[in-house]
């Protein structure tokens, strides 16, 4: 292994969204069959139908998901009434002047003038009997739909006048709540010809139909967060708007905060900054911010052969370090039985034993190895089990990352291994370290319609997670090398922002949309800007020449750099920007952070992580900001 030169793999921790070489652009990607989960319709469902008419086979009904101010997300969920299986569908509705479709997921959506028509894609468009399917989209404006049709018929599907749905029962109430289990219970919904029966539902799946009010739900998992909600029908097999969601984390598990409550804030430790960044552990003590995290994500363990490897044995376990590199002060001895990063981490949870440490395999170079592994989920979970939990070092991690850039859809590499793979290695991966132990992923963030986060069912394997890392960095660099020049972090989109779906806002969204609990999401920061020289533009949008140049790498610098180099003079969608002669930056500096900090904790996520500790000053100064601004 490499024992005195900079480990060859790669330096930043989001790999970008959208990039020069044809195999790293945007793909729209069939999911499979088994990802067209029947979604829980949101509170505020409203059937927009024109007169009633003889049944038909299909009835579309739509909800405003969110509404941020500047857009909103609306979803429409189509369902078989009929008696015989449909194989495509289509649904039409107008929106006044002002109000229109920005982007759109699991459906074509077109539009002529004001009038808009959305059509099945091709895994979705069959439903038998009683089957639904949701499909989303981002729009602005104020306007509601109007004058909707499914097939060409009624979107209520004939429901005759006085036969009204029933209304929403009451938002559930738990009780009874154990590591396992819980007693959910809600006030009736009422229905002018009497409600039958009412569907419960978990993280936006139906787990029973009961007659009564109450639910038992068991065999959940100790400290993990689960969201129900309710639904009435009446006699007439009408399903009326859902109940307001109830948010449930059970106690116990691997301990995922320090306290209750708290929120995560994590960053990710390089095993190769040993090398030419100088970088080490202790650096965490000295700088203060090993007093202001939660957890540490140790990167990167390799992916080959289907299983968990070392990643760099000398930097890893072997790397001797002496005392004045020590976090205890105490030098290494040439006999002692573990050495290098993992030696030190265990002495800095010696002294910081709140911190929680993740050792995360795969990253941007190496995820070309995780389709092999989702051939057999269960022996790559094995092997990933076996070599975190080696009795050398098993008391310094705490559960395991998967960092697979990207699941059925291109990074480095194209993965092919199916929309289902994610949710099977996740899957495995909870059975095998069970619930003592954390399992999280670190995911794309791209909201653009059929983009990675429609390539993979992350809503099916969420519930396998304790939370998910979503990347919302490196959407826009110097890939791009004349541009345009744009912020590779931003919080929102922004009049002239190079792809729609780019942005924190839509990826958390759409991830939201897909049934994920905002408690089980981090915000990704950036310890680092992104570049592009010949700029002769101040603001975003300007053109460019190429990447501007930096100490490790053409096109991105560490914070600590340009806070000095390359001061800020602008902020455009929560990032801050700044021109220097001909070269022009986007970065985080505290300001912006603490205003995404904000942001998070409005949005009710889990937290924040960050990439990665090296880009950050000597005294800690972008951590402190995530750990000030989420208290």
């Amino acid at each position: 292994m490499y024992r005195s030169a900079p480990r060859p793999v790669r330096t930043y921790g989001g790999a970008p969204l959208s990039t020069a070489p044809p195999q790293r652009t945007r793909l729209f990607r069939r999911l499979a069959a088994t990802v067209a989960a029947f979604a829980l319709p949101i509170a505020g469902l409203v059937g927009l139908a024109g007169p009633a008419q003889a049944a038909t086979s299909a009835t579309a009904t739509y909800t405003k998901a969110s509404d941020w101010g500047s857009g909103f997300e609306g979803k429409w969920t189509v369902k078989n009434t009929g008696t015989t299986t449909l194989t495509s569908w289509t649904v039409e509705w107008d929106y006044p002047a002002g109000t229109r479709v920005t982007s759109a997921w699991d459906a074509t959506v077109t539009s002529a003038g004001n009038h808009w028509t959305a059509k099945n894609v091709g895994w979705n468009g069959t439903l038998t009997p009683g089957q639904s399917v949701t499909f989303g989209f981002n729009g602005t404006g104020t306007g509601a739909p109007a004058g909707c049709k499914i097939n060409g018929g009624s979107c209520d599907g004939g429901t005759q006048p006085g036969d009204a749905p029933p209304s929403a029962p009451g938002t559930p109430t738990a009780s009874a709540v154990t590591e396992t289990a819980l007693t959910l219970s809600w006030p009736a919904a009422t229905d002018d010809k009497g409600v039958k029966n009412y569907d419960v539902y978990r993280n936006g799946a139906k787990l029973a139909t009961v007659t009564g009010t109450t639910y038992g739900d068991s065999g959940l998992t100790k400290g993990t967060t689960y969201a129900y909600a309710v639904t009435a029908r009446d006699t007439a097999d009408q399903t009326g708007p859902p109940s307001g969601e109830l948010s449930v984390t059970t106690p116990g598990g691997g301990g995922t905060d320090p306290g209750a409550g708290s929120k995560v804030k994590l960053g990710y430790f390089t095993n190769w900054g040993v090398y030419q960044r100088n970088y080490h552990v202790k650096n965490l003590v000295t700088s203060g911010s090993a007093a202001k995290i939660t957890h540490i994500n140790y990167a990167f363990g390799n992916v080959q052969g289907g299983k968990c490897t070392i990643g760099d044995s000398y930097a890893d376990y072997d790397k001797a370090y002496t005392a004045d590199q020590s976090v205890d002060g105490k030098a290494d001895t040439w006999d002692q039985p573990l050495r290098g990063n993992f030696n030190q981490l265990r002495k800095l949870k010696a002294q910081y034993p709140h911190i929680k440490i993740l050792w995360s395999f795969g990253g941007w170079t190496w995820s070309g190895g995780f389709g092999q592994a989702a051939a057999n989920p269960a022996a790559f979970a094995q092997s990933c089990y076996d070599l975190v939990e080696d009795p050398r070092w098993a008391d310094v991690f705490d559960g395991i990352d998967l960092d697979w850039e990207y699941p059925n859809a291109c990074g480095l590499t194209c993965d092919t291994s199916g929309a289902a793979s994610l949710k099977n290695m996740m899957q495995a991966m909870r059975a095998k370290f069970g619930t003592n132990n954390l399992v999280t992923a670190a995911i794309s963030a791209d909201g653009s319609n059929g983009g990675k986060l429609d390539a993979a069912d992350y809503g099916g394997a969420a519930q396998y997670v304790d939370f998910y890392n979503v990347m919302t960095y490196d959407f826009f660099g110097a890939w791009a090398a004349q541009g345009p020049t744009a912020p590779h972090s931003p919080l929102t989109a922004y009049p002239g922002i190079p792809q729609d779906g780019f942005n924190s806002e839509a990826a958390i969204t759409k991830l939201k949309g897909k049934g994920i609990a905002g408690s089980k999401l981090n915000l990704g920061i950036g310890f680092y800007g992104r570049g592009w020289t010949g700029v002769t533009q101040a603001t975003p949008g300007g053109t460019a020449t190429g990447p501007a140049p930096g100490t490790y790498e053409q096109g991105i610098e560490d914070y600590k750099v340009l806070k000095a180099s390359c001061p800020s003079t602008g902020t455009i969608a929560g990032t801050a920007y700044a021109k220097c002669g001909s070269n022009w930056w986007s970065y985080d500096t505290p300001a912006t952070v603490a205003s995404k900090m904000t942001w998070a904790k409005q949005q009710g996520l889990k937290g924040a992580f960050f990439w990665e500790f090296s880009g950050d000053t000597t005294n800690g100064e972008l951590a402190n900001a995530i750990h000030t601004g989420l208290q």
